[in-house]
């Protein structure tokens, strides 16, 4: 296993756990203790979790792991909600999507479509994420916008006054949202701000909002609002998520698909 392999293995298992010890992160892991103990270490210089004796902590429940971290968690959940998601956008519209690892893979399946494989423009992709336009910007029939902004290194999202002005100045037809949380009360919800903040406009500036969130999303909060429940017209999910939830997502009006 490569090491950035294990440090992803790492990450997600503390995710889980909230907590690791190294003989059971060796043993999870099929490696030595020393080098875990080794990648505890180094983790911890790049401020991705707190060393303890004997193991490691995650920073809080809050703590946001960088999105080369996250790609692999959830991925086929992940690729049957962003096949269903593609499949809402017609021929033609003008689609914003946020940063993100479900976005991402939404912007791979609109890749693939077949009848979107020509076009002037097949569609008009608006994003603040650096790793999407630059998937995308190899697909000669896509218009891609890039809004501008200070990037995160965390999510490769752009944010920040640059990003509004551009924003400020579009419209789109649909506006794909990638969230940390989502909750028929609390709305969606994400780690930082001014991601917040950009992604809240983006969805204003859209005819309509679709939520792409995996159903470990649902149901929780998190520090920065994006928009509240009734602002968004689906919600695309898979067939783990809660039944209740579901069905408190309904009664906000919201059209649930569970794939």
């Amino acid at each position: 296993m490569s090491r950035d392999a294990r440090w992803k293995a790492l990450l997600d298992l503390l995710v889980e756990h909230g907590r690791l010890d190294v003989e059971e992160a060796a043993a999870a892991l099929s490696v030595s203790a020393a080098t875990i103990r080794r990648d505890f270490d180094q983790l911890a210089e790049q401020q991705m979790l707190v060393r303890t004796r004997g193991g490691a902590v995650l920073h809080g429940v809050s703590y946001e792991l960088p999105l080369r971290y996250k790609s692999a968690r959830r991925a086929p959940e992940k690729q049957r909600i962003a096949e269903a998601a593609a499949g809402l956008i017609a021929p033609g519209e003008a689609v914003g999507l946020t940063g993100g690892t479900t976005t991402t893979e939404v912007a791979r399946a609109l890749a693939v479509r077949p009848d979107l494989a020509s076009g002037s423009p097949a569609l008009t992709i608006v994003t603040n994420a650096l790793n999407i336009a630059n998937e995308l910007a190899v697909r000669p029939q896509f218009k891609i916008v890039l809004t501008g902004g200070v990037a995160r290194p965390q999510s490769y999202e752009l944010t920040g006054p640059l990003a509004d002005t551009v924003l400020r100045q579009l419209s789109v037809d649909v506006a794909v949202l990638g969230v940390v949380a989502f909750d028929a009360l609390h709305g969606a919800a994400a780690h930082h701000e001014g991601e917040a903040a950009t992604n809240r406009l983006l969805c204003e500036r859209a005819e309509r909002v679709v939520v792409v969130a995996d159903s470990s999303k649902l149901g929780t909060r998190a520090f920065a609002h994006i928009r509240p429940a009734r602002g968004v017209d689906a919600l695309i999910t898979d067939r783990a998520a809660d039944p209740e939830q579901v069905a408190r997502f309904e009664e906000a009006g919201i059209t649930v698909l569970t794939v």
